[in-house]
């Protein structure tokens, strides 16, 4: 039985605001040995069909699916809830527009809200978990790099905030929740206790995460995290690379 492949975008097949290098050759080697694959993102700024437009902008042939944090979560909201107060960017919050309601919903979601972060709003999300609603994080990112090298807080460390003030700990959708690679997973045909590889540049949310529920991660040097590895690191990559063309060097040994 074939292993499935799971591919963090932003960091792995997207670095900086530029494909990878090697990436043509990447998918290639994907769809001639058939692996069944899947791109996910932990962002909640774009949707998948951002991600095929980027391919698509740059003349790169996509025979692969792909998911993102929002749209996981919105599948989320729509099996547990019928009114949700949403606190992300407007072009996601639409993706929303059934299940919004700021005056008594039943869960409170988190995602990226990039400048538009204040207190007023922090305050309102305060008001609602400490009064018992659910708290729902779409990811709980600490940082990222929109302009490829400088880090700007993300939405986790907001999240975070809220969980300080309320005692509440935010339900994960995204990243490395076990119910993003299970949706994935049972997307791509596969039961949650199959083995599978996931390929990503972070190492708590891309490889302890799957780890955490029997996948196997690779690590690759070309996004979030830095090569060598600390010593202190407690959670160690099952296989290392430093770019694409590697990687599939090690998946023609290991699959």
């Amino acid at each position: 039985m074939k292993i499935p492949l799971l591919i963090d975008f932003d960091g792995v097949l997207k670095t900086g605001s530029e494909p990878a290098d090697g990436i043509n050759e990447f998918l290639e080697f994907i769809n001639k040995k058939n692996i069944p694959a899947h791109i996910i993102s932990n962002s909640t700024l774009r949707t998948s069909d951002d991600i095929k437009s980027f391919f698509s902008s740059n003349n790169i042939l996509l025979n692969i699916p792909a998911i993102t944090a929002a749209e996981v979560t919105l599948n989320y909201v729509k099996s547990n809830y019928k009114k949700a107060a949403v606190y992300c960017t407007y072009p996601i919050k639409k993706l929303f527009n059934d299940y919004l309601d700021y005056k008594n919903p039943q869960a409170v979601v988190i995602g990226d809200n990039g400048n538009d972060w204040n207190y007023e709003m922090m305050n309102e999300i305060f008001k609602f978990v400490n009064s018992g609603k659910d708290f729902i994080a779409m990811h709980k990112n600490k940082f990222w790099y929109p302009e490829g090298d400088i880090p700007k807080l993300d939405a986790g460390s907001f999240i975070k905030a809220i969980e300080h003030a309320t005692g509440i700990e935010a339900k994960l959708i995204g990243k490395p929740s076990p119910i993003y690679f299970q949706t994935v997973l049972k997307e791509l045909g596969f039961e949650t206790v199959q083995k599978f590889l996931m390929l990503g540049d972070d190492i708590e949310s891309d490889i302890e995460g799957v780890q955490n529920i029997g996948g196997q991660g690779i690590l690759i040097y070309t996004g979030k995290t830095k090569y060598p590895l600390p010593a202190e690191y407690v959670v160690k990559p099952d296989y290392e690379v430093f770019n694409l063309k590697e990687t599939v060097a090690l998946l023609e040994k290991i699959l």
